[in-house]
Order: structure tokens, then C-alpha cells, then sequence
């Protein structure tokens, strides 16, 4: 490919020798032959003056560019494939040159004469240069320029910038090559996931099928999404307040508003009552000893008594007409 962008260049470097003497479509009979040779044209001063002077019926897209490591210019060497790609994938949609459309690329060390006329002092410029003659043609004669102030745009970002230039013409689409190497790895990835799943099944599927797992997680779940956590997220409120007098306030008055805290002794609450209830109504009826099931009940039933008290008390706080309680929190 190097081969062929140096006899690009050098054939290039005749036609701009002669360009005083040849017309537009000349001009673009020579440069269509050089693209068919190597897309996008690499082009040195005298191609790009010959490229680009006037009068010309034809579009030409110029990057200007600076890829030798000593100038530094990352966002050239991160744009030079995009670019590529954007004049390859054209150059394959539209053989027959219908667009009419030229790209090329005039790197610093081959132009510097051509970017001290136009006064660039930063690389990569991206330049559009539309017909000046024919049915395409437009009152101005100023280039258009690229804006590069986001970063290196893509090839499809740059495919769309020119396509608003082009009105009438040809607009092939992007065709990027297919990444054979992300394929393999993603289909070697698959695999591998299938092969482990498949040889961990025996120990995996009895964890998955544990109703007491899939209990306790629905339990959590339930838990987390009725004692306010949701509100948390979308409020955004804060996890604690003060109260005016130098301490932390655990619970705030109303309904739609809450705490960070409020919302973990809610949970932790409404857990303790769910675990109360699940042992009164799955262990104790297993109990082979009568008295020590009567003094589990008792034990039971009084913590849910005094949670479930203590939950009373809270909602009071929330709203204080709420009308239920519970001793000791009367």
C-alpha cells in the first residue's frame, strides 16, 4: 500500500506540473486515475494547487494533516482511519465518479508552503471545496471548514458533514470492514460462558432452585421497595437532619417527606416483624414439646407486640392525628 501511495503521489506531483495548461475536466480525468491507484489522493503543493484551483466542475475534500511523531498531533493519527475509511467506502459506492467528488490528504511535511499560505497553525483542518463551474455550483469560492473542537469525529460524522454539500449527488454509505477479531473473541467468550455454565449446572441449578433463597430475596426486595427506598432515589433526599438543638433527627414530620435513616429503621422494622411471623407460623408448629412451643409464642408475640408498637409511634410522628398506638409507645 506504501508502493502504491508513493506512485500516487509522484504521479500526482506530474499533473500539478502541467496544471496551468489543462482544463477542469482534464484535471479531473488525471485525478480520477490517481484515485482509482490509491484513495484517498496524497497530495503534496503543487497537487493541491492543482486539485484545488479554479475554475473547477468537481468537489475535493482535503485533511490537512501533520502524522510525523515529532509535531505530536494525536488527533491525527486518531482521525487517519476514519478519514480513510470515509474516502474508501466512497470511492467503492461511486465508481463511476458520478458525485464527482475527490479526497485527499496533505500532510505537513509535503505542504508545508500550502499551510503557511492558507495560515494554519493546527492540525488536523479539514477543508471542502465545491465546484465552481457546472450544475453544482455555488457563489463562493471560501472552502468550508471541518469543526474539530469535539474530538476526532467519526467516519459517519464526517459522511454526513459532506453529504449537506452535496446536494443532488451520489451519497454512498459507510462500510466499515467486519472486525473478525472481536467476533472470534466474542464467539470464544460464548462458548467458554456455555462450557462453564454447562459443567457448573450440577452445583449451580440446586442453588437456583432453593425456595428459600428466592424467598429471602423476594423478602429483601419487598422490604427495601415499601419501607421508601424508591423515594430515596428519585427525591434524592438527605440522610439525616439536625433538630435545632445540636442532635440528629431520625424521622420527619409528613408524608412526603423523608430520610435516608428513616428509611433503613423502617426496613430493619418491618423485617423483624416479618421474621416474627414466618417462625410463629413455620417453627413452632414443628415443636415436638408443647411448653416450649407456649414459651416461643409468648416470646414471639411479644417482640412483634412491642415492634409493631414502635412502628404505631413512628406513623404518629409522620402524621400526628394518625389514632392508633400500643403500650409502651402510647
Amino acid at each position: 500500500m506504501r508502493v502504491l501511495s508513493l506512485i500516487a503521489s509522484a504521479s500526482a506531483l506530474a499533473a500539478g506540473v502541467f496544471a496551468a495548461q489543462q482544463s477542469s475536466e482534464e484535471r479531473f480525468i488525471k485525478f480520477s486515475r490517481l484515485a482509482r491507484v490509491s484513495t484517498p489522493l496524497q497530495l503534496n503543493d503543487v497537487s493541491y494547487k492543482s486539485l484545488t484551483s479554479a475554475p473547477r466542475d468537481y468537489s475535493v475534500a482535503v485533511i490537512f494533516t501533520a502524522q510525523d511523531s515529532r509535531f505530536g498531533c494525536q488527533l491525527c493519527r486518531d482521525f487517519k482511519p476514519e478519514w480513510d475509511l470515509v474516502a474508501q467506502s466512497w470511492a467503492r459506492g461511486d465508481k463511476r465518479q458520478e458525485s464527482r467528488l475527490f479526497f485527499g490528504v496533505l500532510d505537513f511535511s509535503e505542504g508545508r508552503d500550502t499551510f503557511l499560505s492558507l495560515g494554519l497553525q493546527t492540525a488536523p483542518v479539514l477543508m471542502f471545496f465545491p465546484p465552481t463551474t457546472g450544475p453544482h455550483a455555488v457563489a463562493s469560492v471560501e472552502p468550508l471548514r471541518y469543526d474539530f473542537t469535539t474530538g476526532s469525529p467519526t467516519a459517519e460524522h464526517v459522511r454526513n458533514w459532506l453529504v449537506r454539500h452535496l446536494s443532488g449527488r451520489p451519497h454512498p454509505e459507510i462500510k466499515r470492514p467486519i472486525n473478525w477479531l472481536k467476533w472470534a473473541s466474542l464467539f470464544t467468550f460464548v462458548a467458554g460462558a456455555v462450557t462453564a455454565m454447562v459443567s457448573a449446572s450440577p452445583y449451580i441449578l440446586p442453588i437456583l432452585q432453593n425456595r428459600n433463597l428466592w424467598a429471602a430475596g423476594s423478602m429483601i426486595a419487598i422490604l427495601l421497595f415499601i419501607s421508601g427506598h424508591m423515594f430515596n432515589h428519585i427525591r434524592k433526599v438527605p440522610y439525616v437532619t439536625g433538630d435545632g438543638k445540636g442532635g440528629i433527627t431520625y424521622f420527619t414530620g409528613g408524608f412526603q417527606n423523608q430520610l435516608g435513616l428513616e428509611v433503613q429503621i423502617v426496613a430493619a422494622i418491618y423485617g423483624v416483624l416479618s421474621f416474627c411471623t414466618i417462625a410463629l407460623a413455620t417453627k413452632v408448629p414443628r415443636m415436638t414439646s408443647p411448653k416450649s412451643q407456649s414459651v416461643l409464642v409468648l416470646v414471639w408475640g411479644g417482640a412483634m407486640f412491642f415492634i409493631y408498637g414502635f412502628l404505631l409511634s413512628v406513623f404518629r410522628v409522620k402524621n400526628s392525628s394518625y389514632p392508633f398506638s400500643l403500650p409502651p409507645f402510647m
